[in-house]
């Protein structure tokens, strides 16, 4: 503003001729300060202030970068011609003959840039998108003149424009939802081949970070290997999948007696279920000495992984499960299909309290730690709680309670 005053000042008032040289260096000045002004404020209302996941957002800076200058040459190129006089044909062509000797002396140096302008005009990949190159895997956080910023595992790779040009690499992002993580693990040869693939899809199926809509498949090897597929979400959770998977599935294999690496567990010893009995079970239940050690033959201690399900939601439970130590989430699932919690359990106290009624679960249970449980089938539960009248109406009224609570959540949820 100051430097507009100050020529129009001159101009209008001082009378001063356009063509003096004092004019038209304030008027060279103040074009190309509102011209580098108007470019600024373009820049920032339609491409900084863009949306997170807008293509103006994920535009390389590169483009930006090209259109910049351009810009600012044919700006330059107008003052010169109109202020200065000058023969731009003129300045193009000096500048065409000095821009090919810069180019010799500078070919490494401009070969990158052509070639990351190239291969951008191509676009094989796009900001935020998960490359697997020669040099690294990882995220493309930015695109410059002359390389490639790749945010991996072990920090910021920069990988030149010229390199990803020559040579072949992976875009895991694209088609959108199409990358996949395949885990391999090994069994027993004695273990049953149907029943391990179904107990690795089982913990498959409950990995977060799974693209809804699609089941996991497991596959036989041969050699007591199996390999398991899950379609992500993003290519940015493969590591967290696998880390997940395989903790899981070290608590599931030991829950269903299969030997992962071909290990034995002995966790569930007859006096490990003695003590469940005598120190859960058997308060809550109000059991008598004997009603204990008729159930010890037929109890299980069994282990859940940390975020691991212990009971879903909406199914019926084979027996009742009885917490010995850590603690649970009981959740309700809305109509949306995400998950609210309800509430925590602690030592003491019961899931799958449908398994006598043979009801559907009303909530579903994630571990929150390490958990561990004692599970007696329903038909063993029968017989000891079938003849104790009160603790049938105590297990009836806690069915109706969890029952409520999740349906006022999903009720809340709904109008919220």
């Amino acid at each position: 503003m100051p430097l507009g005053a100050l020529l129009l000042l001159l101009v209008k008032a001082s009378q001063v001729p356009a063509g003096d040289v004092t004019v038209r260096i304030l008027t060279t000045v103040f074009g190309f300060m509102v011209l580098v002004l108007l470019l600024s404020g373009l820049n920032a209302t339609v491409f900084q202030a863009a949306p997170q996941e807008s293509w103006r957002k994920r535009l390389p800076t590169i483009f930006l970068d090209v259109a910049r200058f351009g810009l600012i040459g044919i700006g330059l190129a107008m003052i010169l011609s109109y202020i200065w006089g000058v023969r731009v044909a003129g300045l193009f062509t000096a500048l065409g003959v000095t821009s090919v000797v810069i180019g010799l002396m500078l070919q490494n140096s401009v070969g990158q840039i052509v070639s990351g302008l190239f291969m951008l005009f191509e676009q094989p990949f796009r900001m935020d998108d998960w490359l697997d190159t020669p040099t690294g895997r990882g995220r493309v956080v930015e695109v410059n003149w002359r390389a490639v910023h790749i945010e991996t595992g072990a920090g910021l790779r920069i990988t030149p424009n010229s390199m990803l040009a020559t040579t072949s690499f992976t875009n895991l992002s694209r088609p959108v939802g199409s990358h996949k993580c395949s885990i391999t693990t090994k069994f027993a040869s004695a273990d049953s081949p149907d029943k391990v693939c179904a107990m690795l899809t089982r913990a498959a199926g409950g990995l977060p970070q799974l693209k809804s809509g699609v089941v996991p498949t497991t596959v036989a090897l041969g050699g007591g290997e199996y390999r398991t597929t899950v379609r992500l979400k993003s290519p940015a959770d493969e590591g967290a999948t696998q880390a997940t998977f395989l903790r899981w599935v070290w608590y599931a294999a030991r829950r269903d007696e299969l030997h992962l690496d071909e290990a034995d567990d002995d966790f569930s010893t007859p006096e490990r279920v003695q003590t469940a009995l005598r120190t859960v079970v058997g308060p809550e239940l109000r059991l008598s000495l004997s009603d204990q050690q008729s159930l010890a033959p037929y109890g299980r201690v069994l282990r859940y992984g940390t975020d691991e399900i212990v009971q879903h939601a909406g199914v019926v439970p084979s027996g009742m499960t009885f917490i010995v130590a850590g603690s649970v989430r009981l959740t309700a699932t809305i109509e949306d299909g995400s998950v609210v919690a309800l509430a925590t359990l602690h030592k003491g106290a019961m899931l799958g309290v449908t398994a006598l009624t043979r009801q559907p679960n009303p909530t579903g249970a994630v571990a929150l730690e390490e958990v561990t449980v004692l599970q007696i089938d329903r038909e063993h539960l029968e017989q000891v709680v079938m003849s104790k009248p009160i603790l049938l109406q105590e297990l009836g009224r806690l069915i109706d309670e969890r029952q409520a609570k999740a349906q006022r959540v999903i009720r809340r949820e709904r109008v919220g």
